[in-house]
């Protein structure tokens, strides 16, 4: 039976003359670029519209991720910033700077509104 199709085929190509094959690739391009120039154009704006979204999500975040951590960063050196300020405080405390000038360092108290104040030349 397929034999007899074959042989049919034959005769029909032979009769009209057409012998030659078409690439169904080669057709279907050869009909986009013909006919369908809009639909492809648009296709190609649909991809390009995609593939930046896709990058744009990507960086996006990227970004929110490093500033996530800049955020973590300037915590920590916010409660190291108040830390050293309170050990400012409590080194440059007038008592404990008075203690040691007189302890370590043998001065004296001199109040300014004595009257024999010894001046040294």
């Amino acid at each position: 039976m397929i034999g007899r199709v074959t042989e049919a085929l034959d005769k029909i190509k032979g009769s009209t003359g057409i012998t030659q094959r078409h690439v169904l690739p080669g057709v279907i391009g050869g009909d986009l670029l013909r006919f369908g120039k809009l639909p492809l154009c648009l296709f190609i704006c649909i991809i390009a519209t995609a593939v930046t979204v896709v990058v744009t999500v990507h960086h996006t975040r990227l970004l929110t991720a490093q500033r996530e951590q800049l955020v973590l960063e300037r915590d920590a050196l916010d409660i190291e910033w108040r830390n050293l300020i309170l050990e400012e405080n409590a080194l440059g405390d007038h008592s404990r700077v008075e203690r040691i000038a007189t302890e370590k360092m043998q001065m004296q108290h001199v109040d300014p509104l004595q009257e024999n104040i010894v001046v040294q030349k």
